[in-house]
């Protein structure tokens, strides 16, 4: 139930990305759900590649590098799907930014609803 919710509500959280910044669209609630799904695939099975093979330039960063790879896993979900766009690299770091961070505030209420889970 839990996966679920917050599948819905990442979905929520990308139509709130594309409404509050317009290098970002989505198409659809549909759409939405689909991206938000790719999204957290890129996340669960790109992102600690990449992570690893960019550790060097992570450290020397202090961490700043991270968000560029967070760009990239949201700029690349909108280049293998056609109802989500996305303007540009910039525009990828500015809405996983934004996708982020409502993604924090997503998981805190969701474990405030769940707390043994």
């Amino acid at each position: 139930m839990k996966l679920l919710l917050k599948w819905l509500l990442s979905a929520a959280a990308l139509l709130f990305v594309a409404y509050l910044y317009p290098g970002v669209e989505v198409r659809s609630f549909g759409s939405a759900l689909i991206a938000a799904f790719v999204i957290g695939l890129f996340n669960v099975v790109l992102r600690p590649v990449l992570v690893l093979l960019t550790l060097p330039v992570t450290i020397v960063t202090l961490g700043l590098f991270l968000f560029v790879i967070n760009a990239l896993m949201f700029w690349s979900a909108a280049g293998v799907l056609a109802g989500f766009q996305v303007n540009g690299f910039g525009a990828a770091l500015i809405g996983s930014l934004i996708y982020s961070a409502l993604g924090v505030l997503i998981e805190s209420a969701l474990q405030a609803l769940f707390p043994n889970h």
